[in-house]
C-alpha cells in the first residue's frame, strides 16, 4: 500500500561557493592561479570597491560596484549593467560566478546575495574547454577574497542514491541524495551535486559535485537530473543533458533548444565526495511509437537479472509524459509502457511497495483537468493503479521516496526562486521533506 505522507522539514541551501570547496583564500590583492575542473566557479570579497575578475582563455571577466551600481566588464561587450536591477542596496560584499556559459555579478545586501548583472559568454570564449579551465586565474581586490566551486541557489530534481535493487544507500550512518544545484538562471546554469542526509535530524550537507563529458562533443558540462546507483564495480551515473539546454522559442533570431537525451557513466571513484568529471555514453532508450523528440529524468533499478529504466519522453517542448523500459542490459532495453495521456508529467521514479515494483511520477499544474498537482502510481505496464497521498508543492516536485527504518521518507522540492528578480526562471527550489504517518 502506498504511504500517506506529511511535510516535516523545509530547507534552503544557498551558497555561492560550495562548502568545503574553497580553492583560494587571501587577505590582499593579486592574481592567483585557480585551476577548475568545470565552468562552475565562484569568488566573493568584502571589498566592495573591487574589482573581482576571472582570467579565462586570455579574457578578463570582471565585476565591480561603483557608486552602488553593479556591472560586468566583458571583452568585446564593454561595461554591462542591467537597466532595471543594477542598483545595490547598501552592499557589503561583491561576488562573481561562472556557471556554464553565464557570468554573473552579485552584491551582498541585507537579504543575502542578489544578482545584479549577467552575461552569456558564448560569443566571447569557450568556457567548457578543459585546457582553458586548467589555466583559470582569479584577480582579487586590495581586501582579498575567497573562491572555489560554485554552490547552489537551491536544489531540485532530488533522488536518493541507491543500490542496484533500488534500496537507498546507507553509508557513514547517513542517506545520500543526488540533486540539481540551481544556478543563476535557466537550466544551462545548473549542475549535479551530491548531499549527505542525516535520517534523524533531516539536516543535509553538500559532499560532492559531478560534471560530465559528452560522447559527441568536447568540453565539460553541468548536466543534471541525475540518478546515482551503486553497483558491484563502483557507480553507474545516469543523467540528462540539460547542461546546454535553452528554452525553445519561435521568435526570429533566437536559438533553438539543444538536443536533450540521457547518458550514462561508470566510475570506480568515491562519487559521494569531491569533484568529478565523468565520461559518458548514450543510454539508448526505446521510444517506439511515442513520437519522441527528447528524453530525460532517468531512474534505474535492477531486479531479477533485468534492468528497469524509468524516464520521460517529450513529443515537443513542453509536452511530456513518463515511460518505462526494461531489458537484460542497459544497451538492450525494450519499451514496457508509457502514460501517453499525460502532457506535463515527469520525475519518473521506481520504488518497491509491498513487494511489488511501482512507477511513481509527478503531474504538474499545467496538466489536464483532473490530472494536476498529484503523484500518480503505475504498474510495470504503465497502467495507473493509485496515487501518493502527499502534499504537492509548487513547480513539478519529484516523488523521491524510500523506505527507511520501517517508515517512508520523501525528499522533494518546490519552485520558490532565489537570488533576485534579474534571474528569472530556474533558481528553485526549497527541499521539502516528508515522512509517512
Amino acid at each position: 500500500m502506498l504511504p500517506r505522507l506529511e511535510i516535516v522539514r523545509r530547507l534552503r541551501p544557498f551558497d555561492l561557493i560550495a562548502p568545503g570547496s574553497v580553492l583560494v583564500e587571501a587577505d590582499s590583492s593579486g592574481e592567483v592561479a585557480m585551476p577548475a575542473v568545470a565552468p562552475y566557479v565562484a569568488a566573493t570579497t568584502a571589498d566592495v570597491d573591487g574589482p573581482l575578475a576571472f582570467h579565462l582563455g586570455g579574457h578578463r571577466l570582471a565585476a565591480s560596484i561603483v557608486g552602488g551600481s553593479v556591472s560586468l566588464e566583458v571583452p568585446g561587450a564593454g561595461t554591462l549593467r542591467s537597466r532595471r536591477f543594477h542598483r545595490a542596496e547598501s552592499p557589503t560584499g561583491l561576488g562573481l560566478t561562472l556557471t556554464g556559459t553565464h557570468l554573473t555579478a552579485w552584491s551582498r545586501e541585507a537579504g543575502g546575495w542578489v544578482a545584479r548583472a549577467r552575461h552569456d559568454l558564448r560569443e566571447v570564449t569557450d568556457t567548457r574547454d578543459e585546457q582553458a579551465l586548467a589555466g583559470l586565474h582569479l584577480e582579487l581586490p586590495p581586501g582579498g577574497g575567497v573562491a572555489g566551486r560554485f554552490g547552489q541557489l537551491g536544489l531540485r530534481d532530488t533522488r536518493f542514491v541507491t543500490d542496484e535493487d533500488g534500496g537507498p544507500v546507507r553509508a557513514d550512518g547517513a542517506l545520500w541524495l543526488s540533486a540539481t544545484s540551481a544556478g543563476p538562471g535557466f537550466f544551462d546554469t545548473a549542475h549535479t551535486s551530491v548531499w549527505r542526509l542525516d535520517p534523524d535530524t533531516l539536516d543535509v550537507s553538500h559532499s560532492a559535485d559531478l560534471f560530465f563529458r559528452r560522447p559527441d562533443r568536447p568540453g565539460v558540462f553541468g548536466d543534471h537530473a541525475t540518478h546515482l546507483v551503486r553497483s558491484d564495480d563502483g557507480w553507474l551515473v545516469a543523467t540528462s543533458t540539460w547542461g546546454d539546454f535553452e528554452a525553445p522559442t519561435t521568435r526570429a533570431g533566437r536559438r533553438r533548444p539543444a538536443g536533450l537525451r540521457v547518458t550514462v557513466a561508470e566510475s570506480g571513484a568515491d562519487l559521494l565526495r569531491g569533484a568529478h568529471v565523468l565520461d559518458t555514453r548514450e543510454l539508448p532508450l526505446p521510444v517506439d511509437g511515442l513520437g519522441s523528440i527528447a528524453t530525460w529524468d532517468p531512474h534505474l533499478v535492477r531486479r531479477d537479472g533485468e534492468w528497469l529504466v524509468g524516464f520521460v519522453s517529450a513529443r515537443r517542448f513542453f509536452d511530456f509524459h513518463p515511460a518505462l523500459a526494461g531489458g537484460p542490459g542497459l544497451d538492450r532495453l525494450r519499451l514496457l509502457g508509457a502514460a501517453t495521456d499525460r502532457t506535463a508529467t515527469e520525475g519518473t521514479t521506481l520504488v518497491e511497495v509491498g513487494g511489488e515494483m511501482r512507477v511513481l511520477a509527478s503531474d504538474g499544474r499545467d496538466a489536464a483537468r483532473g490530472l494536476r498537482a498529484r503523484f500518480p502510481a503505475y504498474d510495470l505496464t504503465m497502467t495507473e493503479v493509485g496515487a501518493l497521498d502527499a502534499p504537492y508543492p509548487t513547480n513539478l516536485p519529484w516523488p523521491s521516496l524510500a523506505c527507511v527504518d520501517g517508515g517512508w521518507l520523501m525528499v522533494t522540492f518546490d519552485g520558490r526562486p532565489a537570488g533576485g528578480r534579474l534571474l528569472g526562471y530556474g533558481t528553485h527550489g526549497d527541499l521539502v521533506v516528508m515522512r509517512s504517518v
